[in-house]
């Protein structure tokens, strides 16, 4: 059985030693920043002599008394449907959809198409277009109906996932080396310029402190949580490794406009800068002027007046407020 672990916002290093006590149960566990991991369990139930349910319980124990994180845990035969069922359950508590096929139908039947990984809302609207809007509609549609929707690959992907079946496998390993920064709404925020606001803020703090310590990145991953506790996530690799906002910021509103949310109802969005390594290391292009060396410079003289004065000491008017 694999287990899906979403620890809520942390810090890295809190991150990487919630991943070490996860190791502790099992070898098998792939990190998944900023603050989630896959774990599967199916070696350690007989050690533990315990069922996948009861390690689940074991670890939200253990990291609630040790790193005060309220775990919310999915338990199920594949990492797609343990996902699943972490982000469908109620916060905080574990959820288990056993290993058998009417209790995996049961757990699908009626969910929005939205409710899977990685489907965007574009994806969503073309197909409520043809009134699939239900994994269950979705999987009970002929293959082939849906590869001429949308397409043959991503077609016979959907048909797959919409019936619960993944056949990837969780991959241990330390997770590379990334710096994330998150905002939460307070309520549902159907206002693009105020997501785009935040993001223009998000982009602020990753790139200061990617400049504080010496490193650039060489993609971004953008996610979006919604009102409905679904995700989406884009990411993007960068033209060249940056830690320079306006770059920064011009990839960021680029994986935005991917997602085509107009009026979603978003609670919270996570940028994370991916890829880090040493920013002596790095390769710049060159560029024909002298426009993009002085934003180089205000972007400096900003950082010195920050590590001064505080973060809040520069930043930009349409980010007054956030934090």
């Amino acid at each position: 059985m694999i287990l899906y672990i979403h620890f809520g916002p942390c810090r890295e290093e809190t991150f990487r030693q919630l991943l070490g006590m996860l190791g502790e149960i099992t070898p098998v566990v792939q990190g998944l920043p900023p603050d989630a991991a896959f774990a599967d369990v199916s070696g350690s139930t007989r050690y533990f002599d315990r069922d996948a349910t009861d390690l689940a319980a074991l670890i939200r124990m253990r990291a609630a008394a040790g790193f005060d994180a309220d775990c919310t845990i999915g338990v199920a035969p594949n990492p797609l449907l343990a996902q699943l069922a972490a982000n469908r359950g109620v916060p905080g508590a574990i959820r288990t959809i056993p290993d058998t096929p009417q209790d995996i139908v049961t757990f699908l039947a009626g969910l929005p198409a939205a409710a899977l990984p990685g489907v965007g809302l574009a994806t969503v609207r073309t197909l409520a277009s043809y009134g699939l809007t239900t994994l269950d509609t979705i999987a009970s549609t002929p293959l082939s109906t849906l590869q001429r929707i949308l397409g043959a690959a991503a077609g016979r992907q959907l048909h797959q996932r919409a019936a619960g079946i993944d056949p990837t496998r969780v991959t241990p390993g330390a997770p590379p080396r990334s710096l994330c920064a998150e905002h939460r709404f307070g309520r549902d925020e159907l206002n693009p310029d105020q997501q785009r606001r935040v993001l223009s803020h998000l982009v602020e703090r990753l790139g200061t402190q990617l400049r504080s310590e010496q490193q650039v990145c060489q993609s971004l991953t953008l996610t979006v949580r919604y009102a409905d506790h679904s995700t989406t996530t884009r990411n993007r690799t960068l033209s060249e490794p940056t830690a320079h906002s306006p770059q920064l910021r011009l990839a960021t509103y680029a994986l935005y406009a991917t997602l085509g949310l107009q009026r979603a109802r978003v609670r919270g969005i996570v940028l994370r800068a991916d890829g880090l390594f040493d920013a002596n290391s790095a390769t710049r292009q060159l560029t024909f002027g002298t426009s993009d060396d002085k934003t180089r410079r205000i972007e400096a003289a900003a950082d010195r007046a920050r590590a001064r004065f505080g973060p809040n000491a520069v930043r930009p008017a349409s980010t007054a407020g956030l934090t």
